[in-house]
């Protein structure tokens, strides 16, 4: 049974970003003094229920997104958020959601797209549905969800994208190779539609985490077993998210220090490779 009200969940037209016209800065206070706007997936649990909570405390109004319909409405609750329980997947569903969002809402200042999900083992042994499920959720449903929402902060001249990446998609993560291979491909889809948005009013924002404290590895089939590095929470992420918003900042690794391995990764893949075998 769903939960989600029904009103406003009609099919939305995208239009082409190209032709628009230079606009000031997606950073602007929202016109008239009306509250900032966003729709978060992934928020029934995890690391989108975080940045919900960091957004609500904010300011923000939000419509929040995910497939556990019960977990989701306890994350709207206290933030009195509006709520789109569905799985993207499904044929039709990103214009649902933005639909929902635009007649809830009015607008959408800020897409956060949390929703993700993992699968660990060998490739040669991965069911032929995990690995559909993992690129349809994790890169297809996103770029699905972006195409839709775009062209109305475009219009807007305003507003910003959020995509959450992983660093598997950065150095690739041994047994994870279909995860790592769809976050490698929302980080390179990160940086060349933000070329296309440049002088439009919207920005994109890539937010980068290592290990974080969710349920993603126990719903992947295997924990995380390994001592370093330690798992950080989902509020550490959240925060980053914020700073992506409020300071315009392209790319964000959380940890911090990751960008290390990421750049010793682009400049010397050989050496990563060495020290990678060694330390895992």
């Amino acid at each position: 049974m769903s939960h989600a009200p029904q009103a406003g969940t009609g099919n939305v037209a995208s239009t082409s970003i190209r032709g628009s016209r230079p606009r000031p800065s997606a950073e602007r206070p929202a016109p008239g003094g009306r509250a900032h706007t966003a729709v978060v997936t992934g928020a029934s649990s995890g690391i989108g229920a975080a940045v919900a909570r960091r957004l609500s405390a904010e300011g923000w109004d939000l419509v929040l997104n995910g497939r556990d319909a019960a977990r989701l409405r306890e994350v709207a609750r206290p933030t009195g958020a509006s709520y789109f329980p569905a799985d993207l997947t499904t044929p039709g569903a990103e214009e649902r959601l933005t639909g929902f969002a635009l007649d809830r809402v009015g607008r959408v200042d800020l897409l956060v797209a949390g929703a993700g999900v993992g699968w660990a083992g060998d490739f040669v042994t991965m069911p032929a549905s995990a690995l559909e499920e993992v690129i349809e959720t994790d890169l297809l449903a996103t770029l699905r969800l972006v195409r839709q929402v775009v062209p109305h902060m475009v219009r807007e001249g305003r507003g910003r994208v959020v995509l959450v990446g992983s660093l598997a998609g950065v150095v690739g993560v041994r047994a994870e190779a279909v995860y790592s291979a769809a976050k490698a491909a929302l980080g390179a889809f990160s940086e060349a539609l933000r070329y296309e948005l440049r002088g439009t009013g919207v920005g994109l924002s890539h937010v980068v985490p290592g290990v974080v404290d969710t349920p993603f590895f126990e719903r992947r089939g295997a924990p995380y077993r390994r001592s370093t590095p330690r798992p950080v929470p989902p509020e550490r992420v959240a925060d980053a998210v914020w700073t992506a918003v409020s300071r315009g900042r392209d790319e964000i690794y959380v940890p911090g220090w990751l960008r290390l391995p990421a750049r010793v990764h682009g400049a010397a893949p050989a050496l990563f490779r060495r020290l990678s075998s060694v330390f895992g």
